[in-house]
This record gives C-alpha cells, structure tokens and sequence, in this order.
C-alpha cells in the first residue's frame, strides 16, 4: 500500500454508511490503508456496532469517545449539535492523527477526509501535522452549492429567505427554490446556528478538494459549473456510495419477515414507506399517512416509529424501542391485513428497494435514502422532513424528474386526500410510469459511473493519485 488517509466521519449511521463505503473502496479499488475515525454524542446503535465490526478486517476503525452527557447543549438543532461535537473532539483528532503519522509500521498518513462538518481547529491540526486537509461531502451537489454561495446569498437578501416571494437560483444550475425550501438551519436569520453555519460554509473554500457523493450521471449541471468554477476547490463526483446488501443487516427476524411477505406480491405493486434513521411524524401526521394508505387500496410496506413532536428528535438514532402500535388508527392493522405489511423501526432497506415486488418508495429525501432508490430504479414520492431534503425534493421532481412532491397544507400537515393522490399518481398513473422508466435508465448509469473505467472511478482514481504523489 503506497499511502494512508484518514476520513473523518460525522455522528450517526446516515453518515457512517457512506464513510465506511469510501473508506472500503479505497482499500479495495485503490491500494490505500484506511483509518476511519467515528464519533458520536452517545453510546453507537446496534447498527453502528454491527457495521464497525464488519468492516474492521480492512479498516482500522477508531473511535472517540462521546462527550460526558452533562457536557451535551440542550439546543437541539443538528448543526448546533454537530459543531459542538467537532469542537468538542478536537484534542482527541489531534491525538489520533498524531499517532498515526508517528507510526512507521504504517504507510505515510497523506491526507485526512472531514465529513462535511468541519472547524477552523481541524484545519489548524492538519496543517500543524503536515497531513493535507479534504472534505468528504456526504450529501449531494445541491447542498453543496448552496453552502458555497451561502455567503453571497447572505450579502445579496435582507430579512428572513423564508419572506422572499421570488424564485432564487444558485450559481450553475436552471432549476429555482424559495426560501421555504432552504435547509432547516438558515430559515431563521437571526438564530445563532444560522452565524455558524455561515461561518462553517466559508471553511470549505479553504479545504484542498472535496469529495461528494454524487455523480454526474445525477447532478451534471452543478457539477460541471463547479468545476469550471476556479474560486471554489476541485470537485471530485465520487458518488453513488451506498451500502452493499450483505451489510443491510439488522433483526433477522425482521429481514425474514419482510422478504417473506414480499416474495407474495406481485411485482412492482407494492409501496415502501420510511422516513429513514432519523425521520419521525407528529401522532396527527402519522394517523393522516396511515388513512391515505388504507384510503389509496395499494400494497404498501411501512416502517413505522414512534410519533413525535420534533422530527428531527431521533436523527442521532435515539429511537425508543417502543413495538406497540397503539398510535396508529383503531383498527388499521386489521383492516390493512394482507393488504399492507407494518414493521417496528427499522427494516432491510436495499434488500426492500432491490426487490422485484417494490414499485414506489415514499422518502423522506435524505441523501443516502435517494441513492439507494435512483441505483436501483425505484421512483419516489418527496416528502421532506428537515436538513437540505426540502432541495433534494425540488430537484427530485423538477429537474431529475424521478419522483412526485407532498404538499402540506396550512396547518404543516400532508392530508390524507393527498396521500391518495400522490400513491395513485406513483403507483397507477401514467406519470408515475415515466418517472418509473427514467429513474431506472439514471440508475444503470449511475451503478456504471462508480465501476472501472465510469466518470466516479476516474475521479476517485485522480484524487488517490493525487495522494500518493505528495
């Protein structure tokens, strides 16, 4: 192995997934030693510990101990959060990546990869230790853009972006958003998290690359203009990084039961339904889904959670192992009963979106989730919870054109009416058919980008090529 890099990666599995996918990669596919250093604001789940152990093997896996609970803000904003905890983890990175480059059994340590949530202490620690700084961007080219013009926008717009009446566009790219659509963290101005992230957002021009996981198979305008784009750091498409199905475990139980029940439906007729590791519904909203689906007479497989006031709440996988049903309408489970399938928390989402009975998937539009349903041709129904995926959904509908947008109606709640709408429109329309035809096309050319010879192999084989020859 001719050189060593380090990545990074953010807290919580949606962004483990795609970090210990990189990391496996490079290994593989690249000839590189790998450290992959995980943190966390809490004790790992289940599916954290499982993952760590089936890649430690290849990987040198290294973890930093959480914060002391008392020690933990009470602000439970995402992005306050997750400074906190680059922050908070500086001294134990330092450590880390001291050792490492002090080892001489191991190749040189070249490079560290931070996963989109840096701090200026983490530039500093790469710079003092000669080790060249890059970001890992696990979302998509839309955030990105967005966070590289985020300052420009600040300079550009007085007030609240949610009272601006006129389409925005970003630099590059054809297709407009409102100020609704912003991620969760800038909506409000004057919130302190929103000064973060704007100063986080002016870190990334000081990184050497970034590595997002996209391809241009799935975002080429953004792509194209932000390599064109000489202001901005080399952009290297990496993407798509999901998980491989035999890493998709959770409760065999679970998994039996879910693929048991699917080997029963005919093929393309059955709906899945998740708002992924960390999206939870309000007790309304999940009794209005739970309506629409028995009100649209469509096969549907729904992981279910427990409702809560702030979905957000569970995105660093707090999920309370509660099994009971009893927040669902009385007597949905009966009158569903072979019609639909209910399992509690968590299911095998890529053996679910890979199978031959699953012909819609309704998402929540978290980055990992759109990957998984684009690389195995599955068309979705939008419906964003919090973070960019109110942008992943305005792309996913107007410029990719693989899925159907929810609206919410004055009262913050997608209404069941509509929930029939956008299931008849997925699953029996002629449109759904043709976001059905395109996605699975966009998906075989993705799946190629990341093989041998495909435009996110040459990019990933730049950037190594780039570490090697420091």
């Amino acid at each position: 192995m001719a050189a060593q890099v380090a990545i990074l990666s953010g807290p919580g599995i949606g962004h483990l997934f795609p970090c210990s996918e990189l990391a496996r990669r490079l290994v593989r596919h690249h000839n590189l030693s790998v450290s992959l250093i995980t943190q966390s604001l809490g004790p790992p789940s289940d599916t954290e510990l499982s993952l760590i152990s089936s890649i430690r093997e290849e990987i040198n896996v290294v973890s930093i101990p959480p914060p002391p609970p008392h020690s933990i803000p009470q602000n439970k904003n995402l992005i306050f959060l997750l400074l906190f905890l680059s922050a908070h983890n500086g001294p134990h990175l330092h450590t880390i990546l001291n050792s490492l480059t002090a080892n001489t059994s191991t190749p040189p340590l070249k490079a560290l990869l931070v996963d989109m949530f840096c701090d200026e202490a983490t530039l500093d620690i790469t710079q003092e230790l000669g080790v060249r700084h890059y970001m890992f961007f696990t979302s998509g080219c839309i955030l990105l853009s967005f966070a590289l013009h985020l300052t420009k926008l600040d300079e550009t717009y007085d007030g609240e972006y949610t009272d601006i009446l006129e389409p925005i566009r970003l630099p590059g790219y054809s297709q407009s958003f409102y100020g609704k659509d912003f991620p969760q963290p800038v909506v409000e101005r004057k919130n302190e998290v929103y000064t973060s992230y704007l100063s986080l957002s002016k870190l990334y021009y000081k990184t050497r690359g970034i590595l997002v996981n996209s391809t241009e198979e799935l975002e080429p305008e953004l792509i194209n203009f932000m390599k064109e784009d000489e202001r901005i750091p080399p952009v290297y498409p990496i993407g798509p990084l999901i998980r491989s199905c035999s890493r998709d475990r959770g409760s065999d139980a679970t998994d039996d039961q879910c693929l048991r029940w699917l080997e029963e439906q005919p093929n393309r007729t059955v709906l899945y339904v998740s708002f992924g590791s960390g999206g939870t519904l309000t007790r309304e909203q999940m009794k209005e889904l739970a309506w629409g689906l028995e009100l649209s007479k469509q096969r549907f497989l729904w992981v279910v959670k427990r409702p809560n006031d702030e979905a957000d709440a569970s995105y660093f996988g707090g999920e309370i192992n509660v099994s009971s049903f009893n927040f669902l309408p009385n007597g949905f489970l009966d009158r569903t009963k072979g019609l639909g399938l209910v399992v509690f928390a968590w299911a095998p989402q890529l053996q679910m979106l890979g199978h031959a009975a699953i012909g819609g998937f309704l998402t929540h539009c978290g980055w990992n989730s759109i990957l998984e349903s684009i690389s195995n041709g599955v068309p979705m129904i939008a419906w964003p919870l919090f973070a960019e995926q109110k942008m992943n959904a305005v792309m996913l509908e107007e410029d990719v054109k693989v899925a159907v947008r929810a609206k919410v109606d004055d009262t913050g709640l997608v209404r069941k009416e509509e929930i029939v709408r956008l299931i008849k429109c997925l699953m029996e329309d002629e449109q759904g058919r043709k976001m059905r035809d395109r996605v699975s096309l966009i998906g075989l050319k993705a799946a190629h980008s990341v093989e041998e010879g495909g435009s996110s192999f040459r990019s990933m084989k730049a950037v190594v090529s780039e570490w090697i020859n420091l």
